[in-house]
């Protein structure tokens, strides 16, 4: 059985706060409800958590607080910050100290659990961009040196190039999602940053066209695919 993923939740409202922690227990998530920024700092101390979820208004230690405290002593562990608060500068702030996402009330608890989704999996696309050498059918991706290279002919890539090119690698043979390609690799998912992607995705396809067995294709309304013949790319 996988690992229930950790979850620190922290909010003032108790009936939001419950219903929240119910929910997220149905979708798999081992909840732990704080009341409170200073008991949610305890309980940080205390525990192990894999994402941190934190109402910016509380009472004895509010939201930003808690977290630039949770970021002195750990500055990996996602932060989602939930607030009523909808000024720039507050949304600014909350991403100065370190925030992964901001969601504002009113919100439904599916939009929650898909950040908390999402957050994750770009969690774990960071992780695995340790991986640095990959095998695309005949052609091999050194993410490194930035070069792709075909029956010792050497192809340079661009950053952008490469960046894309290995998460594709990342997902071979599974549908890469459009919306985390973007944030993962663009940082913004806005129109121009898409028909950017749009024009590299292209450019890959013509670097990997010597191959046959290899293709980028498109998923419509998801993202796209590496198809290769490797297993383990």
């Amino acid at each position: 059985m996988d690992k229930k993923m950790k979850v620190l939740l922290c909010e003032d409202d108790e009936n939001l706060g419950m219903l929240l922690r119910e929910y997220l227990q149905a979708k798999n998530y081992d909840t732990v409800l704080c009341p409170d920024g200073e008991i949610g700092y305890k309980t940080f101390m205390s525990d192990s958590f894999d994402i941190c979820v934190l109402d910016v208004m509380m009472p004895k230690k509010d939201g930003f607080s808690l977290a630039k405290d949770i970021r002195r002593v750990n500055e990996v562990v996602p932060i989602i910050f939930l607030t009523a608060r909808t000024l720039k500068e507050d949304i600014l702030e909350g991403f100065k100290i370190g925030a992964d996402d901001y969601l504002t009330k009113p919100f439904s608890m599916e939009e929650l659990t898909y950040r908390i989704e999402a957050v994750l999996r770009r969690m774990n696309a960071k992780n695995d961009m340790n991986k640095t050498d990959f095998t695309i059918g005949s052609f091999k991706f050194d993410r490194t040196k930035q070069t792709l290279e075909r029956n010792g002919e050497v192809t340079r890539l661009t950053t952008k190039e490469c960046d894309l090119l290995q998460l594709l690698c990342l997902h071979a043979n599974e549908v890469l999602q459009r919306d985390f390609a973007l944030k993962t690799v663009w940082i913004d998912d806005n129109y121009f940053n898409a028909r950017s992607m749009d024009v590299y995705i292209t450019k890959l396809r013509k670097k990997l066209k010597e191959d046959d067995s290899v293709e980028i294709i498109n998923i419509h309304g998801k993202g796209y695919k590496l198809i290769t013949p490797n297993q383990d790319v």
